[in-house]
């Protein structure tokens, strides 16, 4: 087991590192391989600001 400093990761030991790797892989493949559409970047955006308009105005 390698143990990483925060300048290096931000994963305490190589394993760790490796094994977010791994999953997050899976999950981009599983995405990819699925045929639905995902959300179109525009809607996401509005979304999204929305979320943030009302956080400020909280």
């Amino acid at each position: 087991m390698t143990k990483l400093t925060p300048i290096e990761s931000e994963f305490a030991t190589t394993e760790e590192a490796q094994a977010y790797d791994t999953w997050f892989r899976a999950k981009v493949e599983a995405r990819m391989t699925k045929k639905s559409r995902g959300i179109p970047h525009d809607e996401v955006m509005a979304r999204m600001q929305k979320i943030i308009d009302r956080r400020k105005n909280a």
